[in-house]
């Protein structure tokens, strides 16, 4: 017992415990803070699809309501994204939940925002051909099929 008292001892009086201390200080921070910066990116993804989430739940909700004006509807939508993420605990900006109510949409199919078709030219010769979006009424491949 007396010996280890005197290694301990000496590991404080030489300055060596100070000196593993700080190596491992060095090798270990940038590791945390890593940590850190992967936990903060995965929780800023994780805000982005609720903010996402909630705004295209509002859109959809306010599509088949005939009584208001396209803008109160709007107006509505960026009010419920805001008040649904702050009763959640997370405060977001007008201007972002004007971002998301206008994301939603234009991705929601029940707006038409997906429906819009596209006019590509192929080849040296000047090809045209019109791309529509898939209305779900294509028949699947089967993979036996696809040989």
């Amino acid at each position: 017992m007396k010996e280890i008292n005197e290694i301990v001892e000496w590991l404080i009086q030489s300055g060596a415990l100070t000196a593993l201390f700080l190596f491992s200080w060095k090798i270990v921070k940038p590791w945390l803070d890593a940590k850190a910066s992967h936990a903060s990116a995965q929780q800023s993804n994780a805000v982005w699809m609720l903010i996402d989430q909630v705004s295209s739940t509002a859109v959809n909700s306010l599509v088949s309501n005939d009584k208001l004006t396209g803008e109160q509807k709007f107006n509505q939508a960026v009010q419920a994204v805001i008040n649904a993420l702050n009763r959640q605990g997370y405060a977001i900006t007008e201007d972002t939940a004007k971002l998301a109510v206008q994301s939603a949409y234009e991705k929601s199919p029940l707006t038409g925002g997906e429906q819009t078709t596209s006019t590509v030219t192929v080849g040296p010769a000047g090809v045209t051909t019109t791309i529509k979006p898939a209305d779900g009424t294509a028949t699947a491949i089967d993979p036996k099929e696809a040989k």
